[in-house]
């Protein structure tokens, strides 16, 4: 959970904006947090919240919010790989639950250096503390602080670029073991993308190019 400590350093002021965005769309403090334990989808949350002001229907928010975190498909695999070899100590289901974007990153740049048998516990820690501190920030976002933010513009205008700004770092982190070439080729198709497709079409697009030419390389 120590090792976690980074991704809550963005997750929490993300969270906090997310819970007052959740209230500002009409939900309540409650279901604002129940989202963030149930779906636990970051940057998905808002357009699903989005979506709920706007009227939409379920089904195209499932849908839509399905393709947006269709990259989850890789992501499991890649994991899994680096924790091979050993004997399972957590099901499966476990192990899946609390992957994000950002874990993602943290357990492939890190599972590596932890001894074999500690892997396994050491990532449920990373994901456990994410985990609590997205349903903190919410909460903390949808009880206490829409007052504090209405009283300081200077901190309301941040946080709009904390999960940009979460994102690069960690690009930072992976780029040492991710080939410069497939990082620029996820980089263009995402770019040329975003002139054709809504941004969660774009993203997949990127994902699908980078995986493409790594295999490739491979």
């Amino acid at each position: 959970m120590f090792d976690s400590l980074s991704i809550a350093v963005g997750y929490v002021p993300v969270a906090i904006s997310f819970g007052l965005a959740a209230v500002h769309a009409d939900l309540s403090p409650l279901m604002a947090i129940l989202v963030s334990m149930l779906v636990y989808a970051g940057a998905s949350q808002f357009i699903l919240v989005s979506l709920v002001a706007s009227g939409g229907s379920a089904v195209s928010m499932v849908g839509i919010i399905l393709l947006m975190n269709l990259r989850h498909i890789f992501y499991g695999p890649a994991v899994l790989m680096k924790l091979d070899g050993q004997r399972r100590r957590l099901p499966l289901f476990a192990l899946a639950a609390g992957l994000t974007d950002e874990v993602f990153a943290t357990a492939v740049s890190k599972l590596a250096y932890r001894p074999a048998q500690e892997r396994e516990y050491w990532y449920a820690g990373l994901q456990l503390g994410a985990y609590s501190s997205w349903v903190a920030g919410t909460a903390i976002g949808a009880v206490f602080g829409q007052d504090l933010l209405r009283q300081s513009p200077v901190v309301s205008q941040a946080l709009g670029f904390v999960l940009p700004a979460l994102f690069f770092a960690l690009l930072l982190e992976i780029r040492k073991i991710v080939p410069v070439s497939v990082l620029a080729a996820a980089a263009a198709a995402t770019s040329m993308g975003l002139f054709l497709l809504p941004p969660y079409g774009a993203i997949i697009v990127g994902m699908l190019a980078g995986a493409f030419l790594n295999v490739r390389k491979g």
